[in-house]
């Protein structure tokens, strides 16, 4: 008798018979997991560009956003289930991905490429009845560029960083572009290299946390130096400030009837946050960048204060 048999009959009858039920019931629960949806916290930034110009001020824009966000998160879930799907061989060596649905075998490869390819169809097909043609371009734009990451631009020195800050980028255009509102230059700069310095910092953190070791949980980080992650993420953040304080210092001021100039005070818990974000960067422990943002209370606070600050700024009061 092999091995294999002598280990099936050692395992209760009982626990034999449940483990397709048990199998079957973990399908949708390991589909959802495999969408990421601690991850879809990033695509409230579809609020972005209509917060900014001021225009979040109806149920009818609040619900328009609201279809917006589904329809991203979906085509963002698409792209998990396509990359998990493809990574599955690789992801069964990884001490941690191990874990994930599909390289656990809890979702089957062929099942994750439908799912991704379902979701991706109807987030683009949603966008062009629901909203705009502008809007389904960008969100098949959107899946497109990830796709190809997947495939291959996750491989590319540099590209891998622009296409990853190209998609928080996008995600925070959509908005705009579905509710037809002009982007600004300021806005455009600002959020670029905001999301490129998180990116950035992302990638420094794991390469300290990798050093040393083998096996890094993603190949470029062997060919990115640490000083030179550290100089991208540097250079992102001050570009991000400048671009902030430009646009703060063009439209702040008291002559259109605001109580105080609510643009430029909002400046200095820009650079707050911006400064204690990139404290743990420099420690090498902004690896999960929604960790950070939601755990540490100081930055939580500082970024209220912004919001106050931001929110009386783009309603003139």
């Amino acid at each position: 008798m092999s091995e294999r048999s002598t280990a099936l009959l050692e395992i209760p009858e009982p626990a034999r018979r449940q483990a397709p039920a048990r199998r079957a019931l973990g399908l949708p629960a390991g589909l959802v997991r495999t969408a990421r949806p601690r991850q879809w916290v990033k695509n409230v930034l579809v609020l972005a560009a209509p917060v900014a110009a001021g225009e979040l001020v109806s149920w009818r824009t609040a619900l328009h956003l609201a279809l917006v966000f589904v329809l991203f998160t979906a085509a963002a879930a698409a792209v998990y289930l396509v990359n998990d799907a493809r990574d599955a061989e690789a992801d069964r060596a990884h001490p941690v991905k191990c874990r994930r649905p599909v390289a656990a075998g809890d979702v089957p490869v062929l099942v994750a490429y439908a799912a991704g390819g379902v979701l991706a169809l109807a987030a683009t097909t949603g966008a062009a009845v629901l909203c705009n043609p502008m809007t389904a371009a960008l969100l098949a734009a959107y899946l497109l560029m990830q796709l190809a990451y997947c495939v291959r631009l996750k491989h590319v020195l540099v590209v891998d960083l622009a296409v990853v800050t190209t998609g928080f980028l996008m995600r925070a255009m959509i908005g705009g572009v579905a509710l037809d509102i002009p982007l600004s230059r300021w806005f455009l700069i600002t959020t670029g290299f905001g999301a490129l310095f998180m990116v950035s910092a992302k990638r420094y953190s794991e390469a300290v946390q990798m050093a040393g070791r083998g096996g890094a949980t993603r190949a470029l980080l062997t060919e990115y130096t640490t000083g030179y992650l550290r100089f991208v993420w540097q250079l992102a953040a001050g570009v991000a400030v400048l671009g902030y304080c430009l646009w703060a210092l063009e439209s702040g001021n008291t002559a259109n009837g605001s109580l105080l100039p609510w643009r430029q005070l909002s400046m200095i818990a820009f650079i707050l946050a911006v400064l204690r974000y990139a404290v743990f960067a420099d420690r090498g422990t902004a690896g999960a960048p929604e960790d950070v943002v939601l755990r540490d209370r100081a930055l939580a606070v500082i970024g209220l204060v912004w919001l106050a600050l931001y929110g009386m700024a783009v309603t003139d009061l």
